[in-house]
């Protein structure tokens, strides 16, 4: 189901509080924000008498008293909602070291008031499902890393392993051998994310004491099959990718050295490629975008330009010391407004499992009607159930 009309990347800007250190070492507030008309003004702490704050406009932007909830109900609920419907979305958090972005992604685990997106939106999934009727989803969950340039698989066994990039004409970029866990409850996904948390790449620097050295991606495919009008079993696909950057650094102001100081090379270069694609994607002018830069670029290649709706939410600190930093963050976000995708349903596509199950379950319903026709060993007669009843618990079906 193609669009009919291409839609712009939503982006929003988050500023947190000044930390205890800022506080304590004298840096001063340089932002302003109006936060209904989605307007920031930062003022540089070194320019002359009579210089003008630069201002900058976006979809929407979250102050320093801004909640969690009110971060997911406004800005990504709507995201996921269209997952839900068969879209792809993908919502990805860039900015400084230290400003926020994990606390954004993924919050503070078991505080409703502080979850961030990722368990947000499991809860939004699994209600849903809980409300549908006459539906049944198969929902599976992957977690990978970009660490050094190299892709890692979070939820495999084998850490050391580095995976490869493909295509495929009818579903694009995907990570070969990357793993897939279904899961049916808000508890099991969950579990999932604690797995790969636990194998993330951290390390800490002057300006963050848990500094991501990796951009993760979190990954949610959720398969909806339904009995439309026309009597046919129609199947939608939605994936959502929930993209947390690691964030850019000067070696000046975070200290790193050795190991630290490679990490953060890979991080500037991968972000750079980033910026890269989404001027060549605005500028108007550029006959190739270099997609091909970069992990991070090539995996993100249909959230930038292609079949997906994205929200990009800019993180920013307030601190006068910072300003260069978030001056490079606004103009990055205020560029991603123009980028132009075209998403579209993804409706019965050839590689759904739910398919899959579907039709298994099918096959051995009807190896067991056979069972008054023709002799049936008892043991296969067992296992046939035994299968069946394994298939269909792993299918989520609302009647």
């Amino acid at each position: 189901m193609a669009s009919k009309k291409s839609e712009c990347v939503k982006v929003v800007v988050r500023c947190r509080p000044l930390s205890e250190k800022e506080i304590r070492e004298g840096n001063e507030r340089i932002m302003e924000m109006d936060v209904p008309r989605g307007c920031i003004r930062i003022t540089n702490p070194k320019s002359r008498h009579g210089e003008q704050p630069r201002e900058f406009t976006y979809d929407a932007i979250y102050d320093w008293n801004s909640r969690q909830t009110d971060l997911y109900e406004e800005t990504f609920r709507i995201t996921v909602d269209s997952v839900l419907e068969g879209y792809n979305g993908t919502i990805f958090a860039y900015g400084q070291t230290g400003t926020g972005k994990t606390f954004t992604m993924e919050g503070v685990r078991n505080d409703p008031e502080l979850c961030g997106v990722i368990p947000n939106s499991f809860d939004h999934i699994f209600k849903h499902i809980a409300r549908s009727h006459d539906k049944q989803f198969l929902v599976r969950a992957s977690y990978l890393e970009i660490y050094l340039e190299e892709i890692r698989d979070l939820l495999s066994k084998d850490q050391k392993k580095r995976l490869d990039l493909k295509e495929r004409p009818d579903t694009g970029i995907y990570v070969k051998d990357l793993s897939s866990f279904v899961t049916k409850s808000v508890k099991e996904i969950e579990h999932v994310m604690n797995v790969g948390n636990q194998n993330r790449s951290v390390g800490r620097t002057n300006m963050n004491e848990h500094s991501s050295r990796s951009h993760a991606i979190f990954i949610i495919t959720v398969e909806c099959s339904e009995v439309r009008d026309d009597g046919e079993n129609h199947i939608r696909v939605g994936k959502l990718n929930m993209v947390d950057l690691a964030g850019s650094e000067r070696q000046s102001k975070t200290g790193s050295e050795g190991e630290l100081f490679q990490q953060a090379v890979k991080i500037n270069l991968s972000l750079s490629a980033l910026g890269n694609v989404i001027h060549a994607l605005v500028d108007g002018k550029s006959t190739h975008i270099p997609y091909r830069d970069s992990k991070l670029t090539r995996l993100l290649q249909d959230s930038l330009g292609g079949n997906t709706k994205t929200v990009m939410v800019a993180t920013v600190g307030p601190a006068d010391y910072n300003y260069e930093e978030t001056l490079t963050t606004l103009r990055y976000a205020n560029r991603a407004k123009d980028i132009k995708n075209k998403p579209r349903i993804n409706e019965d596509p050839k590689d759904a499992l739910l398919r899959e199950f579907q039709e298994e379950i099918a096959r051995l319903k009807s190896r067991l009607t056979q069972k008054g026709k023709k002799r049936t060993r008892r043991r296969g007669h067992r296992g046939a159930i035994h299968l069946l009843c394994i298939l269909s618990s792993v299918l989520l079906l609302v009647c």
